[in-house]
Order: C-alpha cells, then sequence, then structure tokens
C-alpha cells in the first residue's frame, strides 16, 4: 500500500511538470518590462494635496503601526495652525514593503509606488530623507484633499462647511 502511494505522489509531480511545459514564464527584465499586479506594494513615497501642499499631518500613525520600525518623523506647525512633518525618514533596508504605513494614513499622504528594483553601494544610500520621499503629484487619489474634508477650520473654511461635511453640533442642546 505504501509504495503505490508513492507511485501516486511521483505521478502527481510529473503531471505537474508535464502541464507546465507549454507555458512561458521568463521574461528578459532589463529589456521587457514586468506585468506588475494592479495591487503590487513597492516603494512608498510621500505624496502632495491638488493645491500642492504636503498631504502629510504627521499625526505618526505611519510610525506606530510600522513592525520594522523604519519611519521616523518629528512634526511642526505653521502660521495658519497646519501640521506637516518637520523631518520624515524612511530606512529601506529594514521595511518589508507590508503597507501597513499606506493603510494607516488618514491622509493619504503614503502611497506605495511600483518602484521595485532599486539597490545601492552603501547601506546609508537606503536612508530616504523627505526630500527623496515627496513627489510632485497626488498619486492614485487626485482629487481628495484632507484639510477639505476634514473637521478642521482653515483659513476661509470653517467647520461644517468642507465637502460632504455637515456643520457641527451643539452639544449643549443635548443637555437637560
Amino acid at each position: 500500500m505504501r509504495m503505490w502511494r508513492n507511485f501516486v505522489d511521483l505521478g502527481a509531480g510529473l503531471w505537474t511538470t508535464l502541464r507546465q511545459l507549454g507555458r512561458i514564464s521568463t521574461v528578459s527584465y532589463p529589456e521587457a518590462p514586468l506585468n506588475l499586479p494592479p495591487r503590487w506594494r513597492g516603494r512608498p513615497t510621500l505624496t502632495r494635496d491638488p493645491d500642492g501642499d504636503e498631504r502629510c499631518v504627521a499625526c505618526q500613525l505611519c510610525s506606530a503601526v510600522c513592525p520594522t520600525r523604519c519611519i521616523e518623523l518629528q512634526a511642526g506647525e505653521r502660521a495658519d495652525t497646519r501640521r506637516y512633518p518637520l523631518t520624515f525618514r524612511i530606512n529601506f533596508s529594514r521595511c518589508i514593503y507590508c503597507g501597513l504605513c499606506e493603510e494607516a494614513c488618514p491622509t493619504l499622504a503614503i502611497q506605495l509606488l511600483d518602484e521595485f528594483a532599486f539597490s545601492k553601494q552603501h547601506h546609508a544610500d537606503f536612508i530616504y530623507e523627505k526630500d527623496a520621499l515627496l513627489i510632485d503629484g497626488t498619486g492614485k487619489h487626485p482629487h481628495y484633499n484632507f484639510y477639505r474634508h476634514s473637521g478642521v477650520a482653515l483659513g476661509d473654511k470653517n467647520k461644517g462647511e468642507g465637502i460632504n461635511e455637515k456643520p457641527p453640533v451643539n452639544v449643549r442642546s443635548n443637555l437637560p
């Protein structure tokens, strides 16, 4: 009985091999581009608002959720009370490209690019600062602006005047 099972396992393995013979799976990578899946998780970047400002509000959720602790940032505040990162650093030699930082970001500031092949000569070259991470475009979400959607009073926009935003509730009206 045991010998029969070995023959069945051998036949299953050979059948898998024969099935794959007709398929072409080798790609000449540098000459031919790779077709990446739509949900590919590549190198993280920082994006901008449609207005051109930084989307990041330095909430530090990305650094808190990162399992390898490769993200470091320091918060600052502008004259109009808007928060921004004074410094933002990602150590790509420690990053495992899990995408948790992108999921945790409430402002959609961190987005993962399709870039996957970037090698360096020295270990210190894998530490990217804010100026190397910040791209000029809006990334995957071109029309999203956190401060126009959130319940924050900023400049000429009061609370309740944002996109899809209701006016604030008067808490004292619920009291007896």
